[in-house]
């Protein structure tokens, strides 16, 4: 059995799992204030171009978006997010159980046109009722999209124009963002992003991680008493070294970027193997995330050889699957699987 089921099947990259056992025995004060939290943050500063930037750590993805929202919205507001949106789907009503509802907006492929937000808030503040709503008190985007989709510098500016324009944050979910970076077809790179946002943070878990998200509020505008926010919600690791490591290696000699790339080059080698097999895509995916419409019968039968992630079902005889690439995809994973596909 070979897996393209995600890109965290694996523990973590060599290099980052090196670092932690070679700084194991090193007596470090805790929930964060180590040299190495300290040194990642510094060195994710220089990267993003923001170094007056405040930068925090937390364990995973559910968990950084729950408390970035949360922390942000005020108690009558709610987060705009696609219908398609990782909080919107996939995270159990997280945002949701602390009292703040997601406001579903629709979508493009995943993404959020700036001509749909403007009309959204253009009609709720139209609206005479507005005062017994839910105030739209934040933007969420993810970059990578759930659908592997990018947004172009021209669709980014435009959406922070109008978060700036109506004055309420723009948050970007970065979970996957170096594939984001390090995509073929990208015109964004961290700075940018960093320009562009309010909030956003940089992915570990699928990243070369074995966990971690690294939040950045680029203009210096972290909530007050961030700590205590995060410690409140049970969020606040004892050890946090185990995540300052991790970045300082992640954050060091281009490794993110490297390890990024490296799973783009995958990914392109993927979709032409797909593309040979004459397996139609659901859609066209510029990242490590590959969508692909296969028969009932097909999918039945290749799950006895390879891991796929279901996604949606395409029409009563048809599904869509992800194939995900990584650090740990191999070579001879994807020969594996060229001759699995060619059989089907």
């Amino acid at each position: 059995m070979i897996s393209f089921e995600s890109d965290y099947i694996c523990g973590a990259h060599p290099k980052v799992l090196a670092r932690l056992c070679e700084t194991n025995l090193e007596a470090l004060p805790g929930y964060g204030s180590d040299r190495y939290c300290e040194a990642a943050k510094e060195k994710i500063r220089q990267a993003c171009g923001c170094p007056d930037a405040q930068v925090e750590f937390l364990v995973g993805g559910t968990q950084t978006n729950e408390i970035v929202i949360t922390t942000l919205l005020r108690d009558w507001e709610g987060v705009v997010a696609a219908k398609t949106g990782h909080i919107s789907v996939h995270e159990a009503g997280a945002v949701e159980y602390n009292g703040h509802k997601v406001l579903e907006v629709p979508e493009t492929q995943g993404k959020i046109p700036a001509e749909v937000l403007r009309d959204y808030l253009e009609g709720f503040y139209a609206d005479d009722n507005h005062e017994h709503m839910v105030f739209p008190g934040m933007v969420y985007i993810s970059h990578p999209t759930e659908y592997g989709t990018l947004y172009t510098k021209a669709e980014l500016t435009a959406l922070s124009e109008v978060c700036r324009a109506y004055d309420i944050p723009l948050f970007l979910d970065g979970a996957r963002l170096g594939y984001g970076l390090a995509s073929l077809q990208t015109d964004l790179d961290l700075r940018d992003i960093a320009a562009l946002t309010d909030v956003f943070y940089i992915g570990g878990t699928k990243v070369g991680a074995l966990c971690g998200e690294a939040v950045v509020y680029p203009g210096a505008k972290r909530p007050a008493h961030f700590l205590t926010s995060i410690k409140k919600r049970g969020a606040l690791l004892a050890k946090g070294r185990l995540l300052g490591v991790q970045f300082d290696a992640l954050f060091t000699d281009g490794l993110y970027l490297e390890i990024s790339r490296y799973a783009i080059r995958a990914a392109e080698e993927l979709k032409e193997i797909i593309r040979e097999s004459g397996l139609p895509f659901f859609l066209e995916s510029p990242t490590n995330q590959q969508f692909v419409i296969l028969t009932n019968e097909q999918l039945k039968k290749l799950s006895q050889e390879v891991a796929v992630s279901f996604w949606e079902a395409y029409d009563a005889d048809h599904t869509v699957v992800r194939l995900a690439t990584s650090w740990s995809t191999t070579g001879e994973d994807l020969a594996s699987l060229r001759g699995i596909l060619a059989r089907l």
